[in-house]
Formats: C-alpha cells, structure tokens, sequence
C-alpha cells in the first residue's frame, strides 16, 4: 500500500477522529484546534485522502521538545507507519534541536521498545528521577 508523508497539521475532524478509533477521549474540538495550532511540527500520513497516522511535536522550539500524539489508525498498525512518523519527527529534531536539549515523550503501556529504536530511554529514578505528569480536571 501506498502512503504520503506530509508535514502540515490534519484537519481538527480527522484528528478527533483518528484519537477516537484508538481509544483516546477529546476535549471540546476548539480546545483540541487551539492545541493543533500551537504545535511546533506536525507529520500525517495520508493512504489516499485519509489521514491514517500523525505525530506532533510541542515545546518551546529551543530547550524542550515534546514528542505528542503519535497515533496510527488501528486497520493500518504494523505496515510502517509509526516508523515513518518518528522518522519525520526525528528529522525535525535532529534540525532545530541543538546540544544539550531535551526530547521527551510519555509512551502508552507496552509502546516503550517502538520508541527504544530511536534511542529513546525510559528514565529508571537514578539519575534524573521517574517521569511525572498531572492531568487536569
């Protein structure tokens, strides 16, 4: 199967609803549209006109990067996809990022040996602490 990788933001509909078919809940689509908006990069793969994969990075563009919302369609999950998606998200990275930032991303469950590839580590408490995060009510 044939699929295009391009680096433009998805539609705010096709981005709720690839976030649905993986299980994920949205909050209300103009505080969904405000968060597209605000993302240093985006990556879709598109099979067709459809939007079956996309990444984003947030952050502050110079210091910190934040790997967010890697999601790849159900139906088209192991085809490469994921791969395509860090690799275009590494590129970006590997452009603007310069020695001594940070690149960060919190992995779902059992996803942390697909990140592994790309030389990402989990942080085990010794020398820089466990991970944290804090979601809002």
């Amino acid at each position: 199967m044939k699929f295009e990788v391009i680096n433009l933001a998805p539609s705010l509909d096709e981005f709720i609803s690839l976030r649905s078919k993986v299980g994920w809940t949205n909050p209300e689509p103009e505080v969904v549209k405000r968060s597209l908006d605000n993302s240093l990069f985006h990556v879709c793969v598109l099979s067709g006109s459809d939007l079956v994969g996309c990444g984003r990075i947030v952050g502050d563009g110079a210091m910190y990067f934040y790997i967010q919302d890697v999601i790849v369609d159900p139906s088209y999950q192991n085809q490469g996809l994921g791969k395509l998606i860090m690799t275009a998200i590494e590129s970006f990275v590997a452009d603007k990022a310069v020695c001594g930032a940070t690149v960060a991303l919190l992995a779902a469950f059992g996803k942390e040996r697909f990140y592994e590839q790309f030389g990402y580590v989990a942080r085990d408490g010794h020398a820089l602490g466990l991970g944290m995060c804090k979601f809002v009510d």
